[in-house]
């Protein structure tokens, strides 16, 4: 059986990064840019216009940033899913697009192999926080959330089980299912089912949001 191809629309203002990422993307066999944005404005527009599965969106840009593109992309096409890309000095950025949604952030310098993953990763359904910002990103809102914020987790998750709340201690740690799995001594499937049951619970949009809110309340 054929893998879905996974069509990709690619926004950034440099037209070097955005060729070096086609060329990352393209080597993949399930993976076909389908088209490139200089700004927010564009990506938008290409987006209602193919109807990518996935658009890659810089952050800053000219025109539109990507963080207004987000939002649009929200309430014209949300059947699509977009992937920020961002450097560490961007940090409150990227939570903020985590906060409206996004599957996810990828730093710019990653390895090619870890953009493909994110891409497929994004595509499948999970939302994907770069591993070698993880912890770096949620400890930052960690450190300055108000005791409020850290009693309302608390107050959200009692509701789980003792089962649901190991799993989600373990997204708080950035884990793929897998990873969960075999650190809890699941099948995948059994840990992809348990995250779902955990993002219904919790009001959550995305296993990114779950994870914030695992480092909230201290799992």
């Amino acid at each position: 059986m054929t893998a879905k191809v996974i069509r990709v629309v690619i926004a950034d203002d440099e037209p070097l990064i955005r060729a070096g990422i086609r060329m990352i993307l393209t080597s993949a066999p399930d993976i076909e840019v389908v088209a490139e944005a200089a700004n927010g404005r564009e990506a938008v527009e290409l987006a209602r216009s193919h109807a990518p599965d996935m658009v890659l969106l810089d952050i800053q840009m000219p025109v539109m940033d990507g963080l207004t593109a987000l939002g649009e992309l929200g309430r014209s096409v949300p059947e699509v899913r977009a992937l920020v890309l961002t450097t560490f000095g961007e940090k409150e950025n990227v939570l903020r697009a985590l906060g409206q949604g996004s599957a996810g952030f990828l730093l710019k310098d990653s390895a090619p192999g870890e953009l493909i993953g994110a891409v497929r990763a994004a595509a499948a359904g999970d939302a994907y926080l770069s591993p070698g910002a993880t912890r770096h990103v949620v400890d930052q809102l960690a450190s300055g959330r108000a005791v409020a914020r850290s009693e309302e987790a608390r107050r959200r998750i009692a509701e789980l089980s003792e089962r649901e709340c190991g799993v989600l201690a373990l997204l708080g740690e950035g884990l793929s299912n897998a990873d969960a799995g075999r650190r809890l001594h699941m099948s995948e499937a059994t840990v992809k089912t348990y995250v779902s049951r955990i993002l219904a619970k919790l009001g959550c949009e995305n296993r990114v949001q779950a994870a914030l809110l695992a480092r909230d309340a201290g799992l």
